[in-house]
């Protein structure tokens, strides 16, 4: 038999090396062991998520037929519901056409009564109008007859008051002419002695100058020859008429005198005639007088009648100008008001696309208050009724159902503001808590150092319990509590 080697004792430095051997063997080992527990876990995990994605499929796929089966029992519940309303609104339609078929039928007759009356209106204006031109035209008649007459009166007037000054004038051109003859008989005397005085002078002059111009004579008689030979073939046509017009005035010299003599035969008429002017003048400027002041009342009374008619004519403009001012403001009112019910109209049929069922079918609901509460309220208001307050009343019986109307959908509008800031508080609340567990699931300075909502001491959480708003139900139950759930492998993947 071999003999046993005896163990050699190692070095320090052979055991230090031996030990570190061993620790890198060890730690070897355990990187292997995490390496195969994280590739486990990887593995675990990914058919994790397998089977959670399969399970998802399925209830999506049962949650979605029974889905389906509520909705198609909802649906045959609308169509029901539907079909009913629709029988009552098309009820209500009939009644309503009905109504307005009436309706028309009323305001045909109201317009046909209208346009007989105003026709007849009209007609009683026309034969007012009519009587009026008559009783104007007989006016106009008796007005312009007597204008008339009053024309020719005038006009007599003045033609013998013309004649009469005719005669007068012919009175003083005999008078003047008179007077002319016997200062041309004059005048004719004192030129005849005059003439002879200087007929005389002129023969001593003569004497005395005929000796000195004989020379100049003898020159000037040829000259004067010569243009007395161009004279007389310039002048022999005037000289032609120069004789007939002697011949007429021959002519009208003895019928000038012929008229002398009738002329004074008619002075001594004019003289006779004159004394009885005279007396008619007398007379005629009496009833002359008497016919200016009559003149003189009837243009006062003419102004007066122009006075009153262009005031009747003014009023007349003023209230036409007021009957327009005010036709055109009622106009424009109407007009405001047409337009203001077109955009009410409007506003109802944009409206009407938004209302529910229930008010299609009931528009109008009827009183909520009890028969005590309205005894109550009618013994809180007692006010006696008038006849201007139950005039009143009667006014506004028609908007009753309009403020029906508005009073309900006042008061949704309040519900839906009371709901809404209910929301708001639960919205805001929620979100506390969804930050406080987002905080709890997270790792930061900020979040460790303040409380962990998530960390449990003695079976309590930091985090505060969920507060529920319960409405409150006709029948007094309070609306169960839900609660949203989510799986931790629907989790998992979103914090990974």
């Amino acid at each position: 038999m071999p003999k046993k080697r005896k163990k050699t004792p190692l070095s320090d430095e052979e055991q230090l090396l031996l030990f570190q051997q061993k620790l890198l063997a060890d730690e070897e080992m355990a990187k292997k062991k995490e390496r195969l527990l994280s590739q486990f876990l990887k593995d675990k995990l990914a058919k994790e998520e397998h089977n959670s994605a399969l399970n998802l499929n399925k209830i999506n796929t049962q949650w979605r037929t029974v889905l389906r089966e509520v909705k198609t029992k909802e649906l045959h519940k609308d169509i029901e519901i539907l079909s009913q309303t629709f029988e009552r609104v098309v009820d209500c339609k009939d009644s309503v056409i009905k109504s307005l078929a009436k309706d028309l039928a009323e305001a045909e007759e109201q317009y046909a009564h209208a346009l007989r009356s105003h026709l007849h209106s009209i007609d009683q204006l026309l034969a007012l109008q009519r009587r009026r031109l008559s009783l104007l035209e007989e006016s106009y008649s008796m007005e312009l007859e007597a204008l008339t007459k009053e024309f020719e009166t005038e006009r007599k007037m003045i033609n013998d008051q013309h004649e009469k000054e005719i005669h007068y004038l012919q009175d003083v051109f005999m008078a003047m002419e008179q007077n002319y003859i016997d200062t041309e008989y004059e005048s004719k005397l004192e030129f005849q002695s005059m003439w002879d005085d200087l007929k005389n002078k002129n023969l001593e002059e003569k004497h005395f100058l005929r000796l000195q111009l004989e020379n100049i004579v003898e020159d000037l008689w040829r000259r004067f020859q010569e243009a007395l030979k161009n004279y007389t073939d310039a002048t022999e046509d005037r000289k032609i008429a120069f004789e007939t017009l002697k011949v007429k005035d021959e002519k009208s010299s003895k019928e000038i005198e012929a008229q002398m003599k009738k002329i004074q035969k008619l002075q001594d008429a004019i003289v006779v005639l004159k004394g009885k002017i005279m007396v008619h003048s007398r007379e005629s400027e009496d009833q002359n007088q008497y016919v200016r002041n009559n003149k003189e009342l009837v243009l006062i009374q003419l102004r007066k009648l122009k006075a009153q008619r262009t005031q009747a004519r003014g009023v007349s403009q003023e209230n036409l100008v007021k009957l327009t001012l005010e036709s055109n403001a009622t106009l424009k009112a109407l007009r405001n008001s047409v337009d203001k019910g077109e955009k009410i109209l409007k506003l109802a049929e944009i409206c009407r696309k938004y209302e529910t069922e229930e008010e299609k079918v009931l528009p109008f609901y009827s009183s909520i208050l009890t028969p005590e509460e309205q005894a109550e309220i009618e013994e809180t208001n007692p006010e006696e009724l008038t006849e201007e307050l139950a005039k009143v009343m009667l006014d506004y019986t028609g908007m009753e159902n309009f403020w029906k109307r508005y009073n309900k959908v006042k008061l949704e509008q309040l519900s839906l503001q009371h709901r809404r800031a209910q929301l708001l508080e639960i919205n805001c609340k929620l979100r506390e808590m969804l930050k406080q567990y987002l905080d709890g699931i997270s790792v930061s300075d900020e979040v460790l150092s303040q409380l962990n909502p998530l960390l449990i001491v003695n079976h309590r959480s930091n985090l505060p319990q969920p507060l529920s708003t319960p409405m409150a139900q006709p029948s007094g139950k309070q609306k169960p509590i839900t609660y949203n759930i989510i799986e931790a492998a629907h989790v998992i993947p979103h914090t990974l």
